[in-house]
């Protein structure tokens, strides 16, 4: 059966209006509040005085993006539920991090990580490793910013170019004004909006099914409950080892190695602040991963009789999640609203983590040490740089190479190229004294 959907209601621009502009706001705010104090520390790591919690929501929202509320529904709605095992993931990652690499990082004090690699390796290592780090994340940029903006363009009818010209500015103001302040609390107001916005479509997905019983038997029926296929082969989509094995690996080089998370968590003010964020972390990790998945399990249940992808109501599967929501809360303006409000609370937030460490790499590794800037002047050039940085990925993520690599899924593939033996290059390292320069590039 197929159904007429709804489309925006004024209280819907209202509502996805006022999220970024409170998101501005804090950007603002921060750096009003903030106008006295100098220095690239101060911008960069907020002088490493912020406490558990704000830093915990940035950790959440720097790599659960609006990818995975628009995708991860969809991954449980063609294949199963399987992916909830990353939650085993999550908390292995989660404990390694926290335990060996953030107290290392924090003691170092660097801003940027790649600092280590030359004091541990030598300079060849630290320009590899940073080159690599910009790549990576100048392609997962190009992903976050164009994704959601194509797919809440045809799901919606958000105009494309207003989507990713409001991720620029928006990010611009509060990255270039409040600095690492800002992001952290700006993280704190965006997944708020994620969750009540996910959380809103499963209500309403929920009560028109009739119950979570229904729900879940609908997913069971049609073999959407597949937590446990132990299947050894490597081919396989999902099994039970490679999103275990796989994502703990994986989740620990994003949570102990990667420039984003370790400049966030080392802005802490103690380490025992940081150890707390991380498990705190771990717990929004798990809520965001259920909840999504659980929304794979009502989009099966509604569409499980006319899939809209076949019926030609939408072009691609990115785009089923805004179809749903347009579908269900057309009678409830504002609601549509909340949710993609949520869903670009999940870009602005990446996007701004990202930036941020993309700037202190900058500075740190490829200006500072061939430079005789002032401290006051390596701030106001920090600030710059993360004016020009999102400008610049913002244009980028408009070519056609990043359409061609959402489509082909080439992100993951290169960012697991990249990540891999980065995450291995940084844990000979800190847990290997014998092994030195020579030997670190095989790793």
């Amino acid at each position: 059966l197929i159904r007429e959907v709804g489309s925006f209601a004024v209280a819907d621009y209202l509502v996805f209006g006022g999220m970024l502009v409170l998101s501005a706001a804090i950007g603002v705010y921060k750096g009003w509040t903030s106008r006295d104090q100098s220095g690239s520390r101060h911008f960069l790591t907020g002088n490493r005085k912020l406490t558990a919690l704000p830093v915990s929501t940035s950790l959440i929202t720097t790599f659960m993006t609006s990818v995975t509320l628009l995708t991860n529904p969809v991954e449980v709605y063609n294949y199963g539920g399987i992916f909830v095992l990353l939650c085993f993931s999550y908390t292995v990652a989660i404990f390694v991090s926290s335990e060996i690499f953030m107290p290392f990082f924090y003691r170092l004090g660097f801003t940027s990580i790649y600092e280590y690699l030359e004091l541990r390796f030598n300079r060849t290592i630290r320009l590899l490793g940073i080159l690599l780090f910009m790549l990576q994340t100048m392609l997962f940029n190009g992903l976050i910013i164009y994704a959601p903006a194509l797919a809440l363009n045809q799901g919606a009818g958000v105009d494309l170019w207003g989507g990713i010209i409001s991720t620029a500015i928006i990010c611009t103001i509060y990255c270039t004004l409040g600095g690492m302040k800002a992001v952290v609390w700006t993280c704190v107001l965006q997944i708020g909006v994620m969750l009540a916005g996910n959380l809103s479509v499963i209500i309403k997905a929920v009560m028109l099914q009739g119950g979570v019983s229904t729900v879940l038997s609908d997913a069971q029926e049609g073999g959407r409950m597949n937590f446990w296929d132990f299947d050894p082969n490597p081919l396989r989509r999902h099994t039970f080892w490679t999103l275990t094995i796989g994502g703990v690996a994986g989740w620990s080089g994003v949570y102990g190695t990667s420039q984003a998370q370790v400049q966030t968590y080392i802005s802490c003010k103690s380490v025992t602040h940081a150890r707390v964020a991380m498990y705190i972390n771990l717990l929004g990790l798990m809520c965001i991963m259920l909840s999504s998945v659980f929304a794979g399990f009502c989009l099966y249940s509604i569409y499980k009789n006319c899939d809209p992808l076949t019926a030609g109501l939408v072009s691609a599967s990115d785009q089923m999640m805004p179809y749903l929501v347009m579908d269900i809360m057309k009678g409830y303006p504002g609601l549509p609203g909340l949710y993609f409000a949520g869903v670009y609370s999940g870009t602005l937030s990446t996007v701004s983590c990202t930036i941020n460490s993309l700037t202190a790499v900058t500075l740190v590794d490829l200006i500072k040490p061939y430079t005789t800037l002032s401290t006051k002047h390596l701030s106001i050039l920090s600030k710059g740089l993360s004016k020009w940085l999102i400008l610049v990925y913002c244009i980028c993520c408009m070519n056609n190479f990043y359409v061609l690599i959402f489509e082909n899924s080439a992100v993951v593939i290169v960012s697991g190229i990249i990540q891999g033996p980065m995450f291995g290059v940084f844990t000979l390292g800190v847990l290997c004294p014998f092994v030195n320069s020579k030997v670190s590039p095989f790793s």
